[in-house]
């Protein structure tokens, strides 16, 4: 199909934060029907507009709280822009809080199946990819164990190996390549190289520049919710060292 892969046009999010607490539902239903409940607004995105065309991979930088993973969720269609648009072409790979879906009573085997279905993949599809899958996750050992005895490391590279085995046309990463041991992270931006060799369209979260330098060809910055540099991957990524270096927070 003619067109970007990922077009997002002036779209902002809207979060009202409840300003006192409530200690349970009852209490919360009482205050918000007699209208004392109080509630701040925050912009968490404001008008943000970028397109990236197929087969490009986009850098998306910031601080911790300028918006990052809400502009992915909202691209990946998790969270609906207040206002604005997204539109996306092509079959989405989410990799956003892995192993978010995984039911903590089932066991590693069960639970891919499980991921793969919620991804929209049929049984057939995902036994096809099951060997790979495992082979990947390097837990043969523990397939057969419930998800509830497994490190958050071991569950983040279940979920990677799940969510790449698949063929997407894009990939979406928040921050993911940072799991596991120095010896699997290796393995998962090699995973992500071959994907991006077969003209995978990629929009990349990371704080680390050198990775987002290897990886993409285009970045952006946000800041509180709004882009302050968008462009070619050295030079955006200049700007951000230099913020970085000059103790911005």
């Amino acid at each position: 199909m003619a067109g970007p892969a990922v077009e997002v046009k002036n779209v902002s999010i809207l979060f009202n934060l409840n300003k006192e607490k409530v200690d349970n539902i009852k209490e919360y239903f009482v205050k918000l029907v007699t209208r004392k409940l109080m509630f701040t607004e925050f912009w968490a995105l404001k008008d943000i507009s970028f397109t990236v065309e197929k087969g490009e991979r986009l850098g998306i930088l910031g601080f911790n709280g300028a918006g990052k993973s809400t502009l992915l969720k909202t691209v990946a269609g998790v969270l609906k822009p207040t206002k604005g648009t997204v539109k996306v072409q092509g079959i989405i790979a989410p990799l956003l809080e892995l192993g978010a879906g995984f039911d903590s009573n089932y066991s590693g085997k069960e639970n891919i199946f499980l991921y793969g279905a919620t991804m929209g993949y049929s049984r057939k599809y995902i036994e096809s990819k099951y060997d790979e899958i495992v082979e990947f996750s390097e837990l043969k050992d523990f397939i057969d164990v419930p998800i509830k005895n497994y490190s958050s490391g071991m569950r983040a590279r279940l979920g990677f190996a799940i969510a790449t085995a698949v063929e997407p046309e894009v990939l979406i990463l928040d921050e993911v390549l940072s799991v596991g041991d120095a010896k699997f992270r290796n393995k998962s931006e090699a995973k992500v190289k071959s994907m991006i060799a077969k003209g995978v369209t990629v929009l990349f979260v990371s704080h680390n520049t050198d990775q987002v330098r290897r990886l993409c060809d285009k970045a952006i910055i946000l800041d509180k919710g709004t882009i302050i540099a968008n462009g070619e991957v050295n030079e955006v990524c200049d700007i951000y060292d230099k913020l970085v270096g000059n103790g911005k927070k």
